[in-house]
C-alpha cells in the first residue's frame, strides 16, 4: 500500500525508525541506478564508521549508551574468600557509541574512479558539532574541490542544512557538478511529489535520470511501512505549521478509511 502523502511521509522522520528507512532508500536507489549504468558504472553501497571520543551533542532524538556500567563487586565471586580488604566496585567499559552511514559511489567499471557520490542525510549528518557532521562537512569540501559529482538527499524537516540551500523548503536535492562551480537544488514542501532528478556521470555517458518518488514508494511497499508505522502518534519533531498540520490529519483519515474499506471489502 502506498503513503498516505504525495511525496516524502513526515512518519518516517521518527528517529526511531529513520536508521531502517536510510537503509531502504540507499538499497532501493542502488537497484534503479544499477539496472540503468550497469555494466559501464559499478554503483556501490559504501558505509562510513563514526566513533564518538568526546562530549558532543548527541544527535536529533538519538540514544547514545553510558560509557561503563557500574556494579558492585560480588563477594566470593571477584575476591577469594579470604581476602582482607574491601570488595571494589566494577567498572565495565561499553563500546564507544557508534554511527554507522551509508551512501552510494558510482565507479567507472574499467577505471574504478569514482564518478559520483551520492549522500541520504541522517540526523547525525544535520547535527552541528558532532562527529558524524564533522566529518560529513569535510567530506563535501573536498568532493566540491574533486573531479567527482556530488548529490545530497535530505529528506529531514530538523537539523540544519548547507547554507546555499537552507530556509527554502521542507526537503532539498542538491546537485554540485564536478565541471561547474554553481549548484542546483531540487526544493520539495510536505505537500509535494519527490522529483526526478538529474545523475551525472563521466563527460561521454552523461547525465541519467532518478526518480526519486519511485524510490521512495519502492521503499515503502518493500518494508511494509502501512503496517510498521503508527498513524495515530503526533508527526515527529519538528513541528509543522498549523495549515501543514491540519492537511497532515486530512491524508491520514483518507488513506486509514481507504484503507478500511479495502480491508473490508477484501473480507
Amino acid at each position: 500500500m502506498r503513503s498516505p502523502f504525495p511525496g516524502m511521509d513526515p512518519f518516517l522522520e521518527a528517529p526511531d525508525l529513520w536508521p531502517d528507512v536510510h537503509t531502504e532508500l540507499i538499497s532501493s536507489m542502488r537497484s534503479v541506478l544499477a539496472d540503468i549504468l550497469s555494466p559501464r558504472f559499478v554503483v556501490a553501497v559504501e558505509q562510513r564508521l563514526i566513533v564518538s571520543e568526546d562530549d558532543s551533542p548527541a544527535p536529533m532524538g538519538a540514544i547514545v549508551p553510558d560509557l561503563a556500567v557500574v556494579t558492585p563487586a560480588r563477594p566470593g565471586v571477584t575476591a577469594p574468600l579470604d581476602a582482607n580488604y574491601t570488595a571494589p566496585t566494577l567498572i565495565e567499559p561499553l563500546p564507544e557509541p557508534e554511527v554507522r552511514e551509508r551512501f552510494i559511489e558510482i565507479r567507472d567499471a574499467r577505471t574504478r574512479r569514482v564518478v559520483t557520490i551520492i549522500e541520504l542525510l541522517s540526523p547525525a549528518n544535520k547535527t552541528p558539532g558532532t562527529p558524524s557532521a564533522i566529518a560529513f562537512e569535510r567530506k563535501r569540501s573536498v568532493v566540491f574541490e574533486s573531479h567527482t559529482h556530488w548529490i545530497e538527499i535530505d529528506l529531514l524537516r530538523g537539523g540544519e542544512r548547507f547554507e546555499a540551500i537552507a530556509g527554502k523548503s521542507d526537503y532539498c536535492v542538491l546537485l554540485k557538478r564536478a565541471t561547474d562551480y554553481r549548484y542546483e537544488a531540487w526544493f520539495i514542501d510536505l505537500r509535494d511529489p519527490l522529483p526526478t532528478i538529474l545523475v551525472p556521470t563521466t563527460e561521454d555517458f552523461g547525465v541519467v535520470t532518478l526518480n526519486v518518488q519511485q524510490v521512495f514508494e519502492t521503499a515503502y511497499a518493500r518494508a511494509h511501512y502501512a503496517d510498521a508505522v503508527d498513524y495515530a502518534r503526533p508527526v515527529p519533531l519538528p513541528p509543522l505549521l498549523p495549515a501543514d498540520a491540519a492537511w497532515v490529519r486530512e491524508q491520514v483519515r483518507r488513506w486509514m478509511e481507504a484503507r478500511q474499506k479495502g480491508n473490508a471489502g477484501g473480507g
